[in-house]
């Protein structure tokens, strides 16, 4: 039986089939494929129900599909055969191996390295070689460079680690298991030099945002190893060392523990170092897990009642904290930051139980306040799987899956950063799946990673891509709920107002071009495949190529990360008794698109609106975007230099730029935010930097990042109390790591906490025992999760890491509380 194909992953932001590492700038890419036997995997069923009413469609969006130009039809993708057939180069591997790593080295440069490994489990050792391979023309042509590595076996695991300006990093094995030796490249992998260190690497090492000679290393023992030179000397910074992450301007954070286990979660300490380790600074102790989003840093901080923990949050790397305004959770629940960037935070927050589902919170644009977005939100315990997709390629949209009370599964959108949630709408002349209880009247389901990992016929997540505006590919289905039968690829050009069904049945695909060119193979694990797919219109016509004449078991569909090339390798090997190669062919589709894109074939368009001339049409988050687009008739070539082209215009402020304040919710079917009726004629009181503020507010705030101007402003007021707040949970002695010691000031200091201690402790009494607010209505409308929260008799943990396919842009992820 055959070898084949399983698709894995190598870097960090990743999917099934492809892996985009945009590290310091360079757009690095990792992808691993490897030969599996041929098994059919039985899919596992999604219970069929109609759709809840809570989740009715919104009247406001009745978008119309991007207008076709008149005159357009399919037969500009005519007599693309030949040129095609010119452009395609195959090269065949003299390689067992069971598994290829793939790595773009640099932006627009076409160097590509390959890395095999065969691995053989042999009593408590583990056998292995390696081949590196290396290609400077996008994958034409690949020269075997495994000499340059001296034969080393390559951890296929993070074994390739790329940086900017060329640097490549390979982790290499060295017999005994004392050290290990990696290989340092320049001149994006021309040469390698070897350098032995004096540890084993535990996770990939890691080059600084701020300066790719800086490299961080955690080793099997739980050092901390640094490097300023790029790998030539290292220097143990710390011991004891659990999880450690680059910050800004070459900060270093990490958690230890000197009781000698990382297994100890909620004694950790939050360290930091600023200066390569030469001085260290606790900024917080009772960590269990740390995390960063944009520019917070979170910690999940152990409360100090029974298992609960809380997250607190700081704009200045540590200096100073805030406790966020979401209710604590306990072992058997989970934070996770969904999506993150400067202006806000997407927070989920398990629900009690092991339900499989939680409530989506959005921040302020200090991480602090939180609003709730969505309830019901899928998010697997057991599998830490999501679906909660960023669509990159337009400004606040994002899709996800809700679990409803009848346990059946059902797709969502926004289009207003988390403001409103909606169905998606059914596709123009498409029909309702036998999930629907009226023919006539469903949505569309996307499938994304709870899909994957229930074992569907879903080989892709949704994709997007910021330079293909408003372009969405995705697999889904047409009913009342998401269907366990075969999916269909569908395309939207609007960020995901319409849809169409571009392809029937699984496919696995790319965007090349900027947009300008989509390419498919077919999903078929257990046939070979010699057919690729392509469309020069955003789905709507396609070509069919036969790549080779003998066909290959498919393996995966590689093009370099940035969707601006024009090149796509489709991988794989033919099996046969005496032997099974890999084989990568490679489509230079270039010459189909015989000419640059000029003036005329771009055409304004507004995103969020379905009329361009109306003036009032179109806003989102306080202003338009007007685009130009590619022509859906043109088949010409946008460029590597191709840049998107937008237009954006203030909008007046109106209800729908504010989110519901601190102590307010919307009620069902209404944009009207309400006072929580438990806090009617109550004081609103949070703590802010260390303060305690009293808030005056008609219910609303602008939503973070949105730019309107003028009209309905809201007035909002945060007045000084003047009444220190800072949470004891993050310790408030943050001291400087030193090897010396003075009595004297050890004595003087335990004195003055004693001192302080007192004090607070009238504080606290008279704060939490005789008032009782901070605790109870740290967010009114969280109150019933708070008391839900304290419950006793908690399971054991159950939260895991977000799978590799669960993982998005701004997404850190970890082993428990998914900050990481």
């Amino acid at each position: 039986m055959g070898p084949s194909l399983r698709a894995l992953l190598l870097f960090s932001l990743s999917t099934l089939t492809a892996a985009v590492d945009f590290q310091l700038g360079a757009k690095a890419s990792g992808r691993s494929f490897v030969k599996r036997p041929l098994v059919e995997r039985k899919a596992a069923s999604i219970v069929k129900r109609s759709l809840p009413a809570w989740l009715s469609p919104s009247p406001n969006h009745r978008i119309r599909r991007r207008s076709v130009e008149l005159g357009e039809n399919c037969r500009a993708l005519q007599g693309y055969d030949t040129k095609l057939a010119d452009n395609t180069h195959r090269h065949i591997f003299n390689d067992l191996s069971g598994s290829v790593s793939l790595a773009w080295v640099g932006d627009g440069t076409g160097v590509i390295l390959a890395l095999t490994t065969f691995q053989v489990p042999f009593f408590m050792l583990r056998l292995g070689q390696s081949k590196l391979y290396r290609s400077e023309n996008y994958g034409k042509s690949f020269e075997d460079v495994t000499s340059f590595i001296n034969n080393t076996f390559i951890r296929s695991e993070f074994g390739i680690a790329i940086g900017n300006s060329g640097k490549v990093i390979l982790t290499g094995e060295v017999s005994g298991g004392y050290g290990s030796r990696i290989f340092v490249s320049h001149d994006f992998g021309k040469s390698f030099t070897p350098r032995d260190l004096a540890f084993v690497p535990m996770t990939q090492i890691t080059y600084s945002p701020d300066d790719s000679n800086g490299l961080l290393a955690l080793s099997s023992s739980n050092e901390l190893w640094l490097s300023e030179d790029f790998g030539n000397n290292w220097k143990k910074i710390h011991d004891m060392v659990c999880l450690v992450k680059w910050g800004r301007k070459n900060t270093i954070f990490f958690t230890a523990n000197y009781n000698g286990s990382c297994n100890d979660r909620g004694m950790l300490e939050l360290k930091r170092t600023t200066d390569y380790g030469k001085n260290i600074k606790t900024v917080a102790s009772k960590i269990y897990s740390f995390g960063q989003g944009g520019r917070f840093l979170f910690a999940s901080v152990m409360t100090g009642k029974g298992t609960l923990r809380m997250i607190h949050v700081s704009v200045d790397q540590g200096e100073t904290w805030n406790m966020a305004q979401l209710p604590p959770v306990g072992h058997e629940q989970f934070y996770s930051i969904l999506a993150a960037n400067e202006e806000m935070v997407f927070m989920h927050v398990d629900e009690p139980g092991d339900t499989g589902f939680g409530t989506i919170y959005v921040s302020d644009d200090r991480g602090t306040v939180y609003s709730k977005s969505l309830e019901r939100h899928l998010y697997t315990t057991t599998g830490g799987d999501t679906d909660f997709t960023n669509a990159t390629s337009m400004r606040g949209v994002f899709l996800t899956s809700v679990l409803a009370e009848d346990n059946s599964v059902h797709s969502v959108v926004s289009f207003d950063q988390g403001g409103e949630w909606v169905p998606l709408r059914k596709p123009a002349y498409s029909k309702c799946d036998a999930t629907a209880s009226d023919p006539d009247e469903c949505s569309l389901h996307i499938h994304a990673a709870y899909s994957i990992a229930m074992k569907l016929n879903v080989p892709m997540l949704p994709l997007t891509e910021p330079n293909a505006v408003g372009v969405i590919l995705a697999h889904g289905s047409v009913g009342d709920s998401m269907s366990m039968m075969k999916p269909d690829v569908y395309v939207s050009d609007d960020g995901g107002y319409t849809w169409i069904k571009a392809l029937v049945g699984p496919h696995h695909y790319a965007i090349l071009d900027s947009g300008g060119l989509i390419v498919a193979v077919e999903h078929s694990p257990n046939q070979p495949i010699n057919k690729i797919k392509f469309s020069t219109d955003e789905g709507q016509c396609w070509g069919v190529y036969n790549f080779t004449v003998d066909p290959i078991y498919f393996t995966g569909l590689a093009s370099e990360p940035g969707a601006r090339s024009m090149n796509v390798s489709v991988w794989g090997y033919r099996d046969s008794l005496l032997s099974q190669h890999w084989i990568s062919t490679t489509i230079d589709f270039k010459e189909l698109l015989t000419r640059d894109c000029g003036d005329k074939d771009y055409v304004q368009w507004l995103a969020h609106s379905d009329d361009i001339s109306d003036p009032d049409d179109g806003c989102m988050l306080g202003y338009k975007e007007k685009f130009l687009r590619l022509r859906k008739d043109s088949v010409c070539w946008n460029g590597r230099d191709y840049q998107v082209n937008t237009q954006p215009t203030p909008c007046q402020c109106t209800l729908d730029d504010f989110l519901c304040d601190f102590g307010y919710y919307r009620q069902e079917n209404s944009s009207e935010c309400v006072e929580q009726p438990d806090l009617k004629g109550k004081v609103l009181e949070f703590c802010l930097h260390g303060k305690e503020e009293k808030l005056q507010t008609n219910g609303y705030r602008k939503i973070p990042g949105d730019k309107c101007e003028g009209g309905n402003m809201e007035e909002r007021k945060e007045i000084d109390l003047s009444v220190r707040c800072v949470s004891d949970l993050v310790a408030p002695e943050l001291l400087i790591d030193s090897r010396s010691s003075n009595s004297a000031a050890i004595v003087t200091t335990v004195i003055i906490v004693m001192l302080l201690g007192v004090a607070a402790g009238v504080v606290l009494i008279k704060k939490y025992v005789c008032g009782g607010r901070f605790l109870v209505h740290r967010y009114s409308v969280l109150q019933q999760h708070v008391e839900d929260n304290a419950a006793d008799g908690m399971d054991d943990p159950l939260e895991t890491n977000h799978t590799q396919h669960g993982k998005i842009e701004f997404h850190d992820d970890s082993d428990e509380d998914l900050l990481e």
